[in-house]
């Protein structure tokens, strides 16, 4: 084989294929031997280090598990180390537990361990930017232009700052030092908040309500528009903001019909990532919060909401040191990167005490929303905590809804803020006040006088008869209208699906049959009544007579017509058959007192 020449041709490792990321395996296996031994010596490197600098899935795998046994304040050995990861399902990533045995007794002193990880984080910064050199080229071979090179370049500068707010690297504690000359040049009064005016830009709140108020409803929507660059509430459409959703409680059936209603759908999504039901480890636990860190991370996430938060911690709900641990290792260190949360939480036994468990769960929130639902698809939405002060301090919402047979229809659904008239608050023991109160006790709308009478006496709520009557005779007015039960829709015209039959369209107000042959319109001149029907009588004072077929009113004795009519009532809605007042006699006496000529003249 002397006569074959050999022709020289790079390495296989330079082509890419076989080619390995720069990491330092020695150094991460010299770390991860003596964290599993010695508690100060793990803190000391977290100080330097997190999961994410760490390269071979292995040593990863040790690092989580010593991690969230230091959070929990469990005994460092290999061998207990080793039954967590067999408690987590993990073994085969440390090579059946054959790693731990190899790297847990040969170990170097715990004092040496913050040297190696200062090696860990160089190398692992070199990988960034090696990855991100990668990126480029591929980009470039893509026939990417300048613009999109030039968005690479910025997100790979942005994530290396973030990381260094973050906590990460050994300047991570002067990084917390104030520049006094560019934070009193800082104007904080001039907040723009995020759309719906709920919250400013890195704030944390949390929004707490019955199970049935529909918290999940009104913040799918929220976060939605937002991401979407959508307004939400009255306020005007910002430019769409990167969301996470991560989801314990809705199954995707839910999701999907819901994000239809909204209007949603494929390549209608904006900037919306959504994780339904993620494996991430406790919240209040390190390990946990490093999960979302990573979850937020990937998504680019500038808003992050946790439905519902009790569903992602491990300790007691009523003990505060749940709540603390819950600050330290997940919310803390968002609020530090400037990623706003959202956290969804379930009212106490106690309405009035606010959201259930330990007091602690709201002490470190910038503001808590309460959402009540006040009947017919009204809500009320009230900031009871705020360490701000910045924003509106309550909302008075409608949800409006479309629904067809057991489904709501897409793009039917949304919240949208009551009318200014709608919201006047009422006096206290006027007829508004009362039928609000009688809204809240759930009687439906054409409730009569003894039922609503019986329900006021049971709840202990006082009020005269007469104001109890015009109570119900208003809810019975707002029923013939579309009763709360049925707001009447107000969607915009682009949204598909018809509304239902006979609803006011754009901003036309509905009339409202006040008694028969009476309209209630808006303000204006009043409209003149209509001209009574004319009848064929039987001689002179005497009565007009309906047909056989047309039922009469027990009270005035005129026919009875509409809705009335159809639903089997026996009076009309403003005849009371206790008194026998009508609207156009109060004082008149009964049918059977009166004078035929007087009664029909009525």
């Amino acid at each position: 084989m002397s006569n074959v020449r050999r022709i020289p041709h790079p390495t296989a490792d330079q082509d890419g294929l076989n080619r390995t990321a720069p990491h330092d395996a020695e150094a991460e296996e010299y770390v991860a031997g003596v964290i599993m031994n010695d508690r100060a010596a793990f803190l000391e490197c977290a100080r330097i280090i997190t999961r994410e600098d760490i390269y071979l899935p292995g040593i990863r795998a040790i690092w989580d598990a010593v991690s969230g046994m230091v959070a929990e304040n469990k005994q460092l050995h290999p061998v207990t180390v080793r039954a967590e990861l067999e408690k987590q399902k993990r073994l085969r990533e440390v090579e059946g537990g054959n790693l731990i045995l190899r790297l847990g007794y040969e170990t170097v002193p715990g004092v040496m361990a913050p040297a190696f990880a200062e090696r860990i984080a160089d190398v692992a910064r070199i990988r960034r930017h090696d990855e991100y050199a990668n990126n480029v080229k591929a980009a470039i071979l893509a026939g990417a232009t300048a613009e999109e090179l030039d968005k690479l370049t910025d997100s790979h500068r942005q994530q290396e700052e973030r990381r260094t707010t973050l906590g990460q690297g050994p300047s991570h504690l002067t990084a917390a030092f104030l520049d006094w000359n560019q934070h009193f040049a800082t104007d904080f009064g001039n907040v723009q908040l995020l759309p719906g005016k709920l919250m400013a830009p890195g704030q944390q709140i949390t929004v707490v309500g019955d199970g049935k108020a529909g918290k999940s409803l009104l913040v799918q929507e929220w976060l939605w528009r937002m991401a979407s660059g959508q307004s939400f509430l009255g306020d005007r459409p910002q430019d769409p903001i990167s969301v996470l959703y991560v989801d314990a409680e809705n199954g995707h059936a839910d999701i999907q019909e819901r994000f239809l209603s909204y209007g949603a759908g494929p390549g209608r999504m904006g900037l919306l990532t959504y994780a339904s039901f993620p494996p991430i480890r406790p919240l209040d636990t390190a390990g946990g919060g490093a999960d979302l860190l990573a979850m937020v991370g990937e998504a680019e996430a500038q808003v992050v909401c946790l439905d519902t938060v009790s569903r992602f911690i491990s300790g007691p709900e009523n003990d505060a040191d749940t709540w603390l641990a819950l600050y330290r290792h997940t919310l803390l260190p968002l609020k530090r990167a400037g990623i706003a949360s959202i956290r969804l939480d379930h009212m106490g036994k106690d309405g009035e005490r606010g959201a259930r468990g330990s007091s602690a769960k709201t002490q470190d929130v910038d503001h808590v929303w309460e959402l009540r639902a006040q009947g017919g698809g009204t809500l009320l939405l009230k900031r009871t905590h705020t360490r701000t002060g910045i924003g509106p301090d309550q909302f008075v919402i409608v949800r409006q809804s479309r629904r067809h047979g057991d489904h709501y229809m897409p793009g039917g659904t949304r919240h949208v803020l009551m009318e200014y008239d709608q919201m006047q608050e009422a006096t206290e023991g006027s007829v508004e006040w009362l039928v609000a109160q009688i809204d809240r006790l759930g009687l439906p709308d054409d409730a009569g006088n003894p039922r609503t009478k019986a329900a006021l006496a049971q709840a202990g709520i006082k009020a005269a008869k007469v104001k109890i009557e015009a109570a119900v005779r208003t809810r019975k007015n707002r029923d013939n209208s579309g009763s709360r039960n049925g707001f009447p829709e107000t969607f915009p015209d682009d949204l598909p699906g018809e509304g239902s039959p006979g609803t006011p369209t754009g901003t036309e107000k509905p009339q409202v049959n006040h008694s028969p042959g009476t309209l209630r319109e808006p303000q204006g001149t009043p409209p003149s009544p209509p001209s009574p029907p004319l009848g064929e009588g039987k001689g002179e004072g005497s009565p007009a007579t309906g047909t056989p077929d047309e039922p009469l009113c027990t009270v005035c004795g005129d026919p009875l017509t509409g809705y009335r009519l159809h639903r089997g009532y026996t009076t009309h809605l403003a005849c009371d058959p206790e008194t026998g007042s009508h609207p156009a006699r109060p004082t008149h006496p009964t049918n059977t007192d009166r004078p035929n000529d007087e009664r029909h003249s009525a």
